[in-house]
């Protein structure tokens, strides 16, 4: 009876032994079963942003960049070259070498000016000034094409010249056979010295255009000239600058532009800047 006593006091123990046994076994199966379901959630969250990633990066190689089609002319000629020296004798006679104009970029920017005062003493003198100026138009993504840049900054041009300050009997009329599209602008200037008789030409040659501003003065008494003979005079200028330009890029021109343009003086600045030279040419 005491052995089954002792034996009974054993079992108790034996099974509760068991028992807490396998409580403790069951319970260390949970945390890796967590352990290892959380590592697979993670792992298809990771695979989907990189999917995501890789999706965005394909399509944005697929997608073509802008583009816009280069300019005809990458460069200006030396500005101080464009007219020949026969012309120039003849527009500025007796005058000074030519007064090449400041410039950050001359690829994008160039002008040359020259002046001339013919003194005959007592019958007066007759003053004469030309001014050359090209502006180069790049293509731009953002902008558009070089030449349509150019076609906009011609009608600006045209209509700056049409509407200079003081200018009277203002007259407009198309130039043929210069560039691409040209015109002439025409027009009186009055001053205390006498009065001026203005021609400005605007061309367009592909992306390029160039303004030829030429006027003369009978001055201390001398006859006005004729109007009609400077406009021709000017034109003549204007054709051979085009010339000058279309020659320094080539027979086709071409190729890719580079650089950022700025405009030059408007024509009514040129004009009334050669009026306030005249007093010392004629001095």
């Amino acid at each position: 009876m005491q052995l089954r006593a002792q034996r009974d006091q054993r079992d108790p123990q034996a099974k509760r032994a068991k028992r807490l046994t396998r409580v403790l076994v069951g319970a260390a199966a949970v945390p890796v079963m967590l352990v290892a379901a959380g590592c697979s959630s993670d792992s298809g969250s990771g695979d989907g942003k990189d999917k995501a990633a890789e999706e965005s990066a394909a399509s944005k190689s697929a997608s073509p960049s802008p583009t816009v089609q280069a300019a005809a002319f990458r460069k200006l000629p030396e500005p101080c070259s464009v007219v020949t020296k026969k012309t120039l004798d003849d527009l500025v006679p007796k005058g000074d070498s030519g007064k090449e104009g400041s410039s950050d970029d001359t690829a994008t920017r160039a002008s040359c000016s020259w002046d001339s005062l013919d003194d005959n003493g007592v019958k007066g003198s007759q003053f004469r000034w030309l001014s050359v100026s090209m502006l180069r138009f790049e293509s731009d993504v953002t902008r558009g094409e070089g030449d349509k840049l150019a076609r906009d900054y011609y009608q600006k041009q045209l209509k700056d010249t049409q509407t200079a300050q003081g200018a009277k009997s203002v007259k407009t009329a198309p130039v043929s056979g210069t560039g691409d599209e040209a015109s002439v602008v025409r027009y009186d200037l009055k001053k205390k010295e006498g009065t001026f008789k203005q021609q400005t030409v605007v061309v367009r040659v592909e992306n390029v255009v160039l303004t030829v501003d030429y006027n003369g003065a009978g001055l201390a008494g001398d006859k006005t000239p004729d109007a009609d003979d400077l406009v021709k005079d000017a034109q003549k200028a204007a054709k051979e600058a085009v010339a000058a330009v279309t020659k320094a890029n080539g027979a086709a021109g071409g190729g890719k532009s580079s650089g950022t343009p700025s405009a030059p003086k408007s024509p009514s600045d040129a004009a009334s800047q050669s009026a306030s030279a005249s007093p010392s040419k004629s001095g």
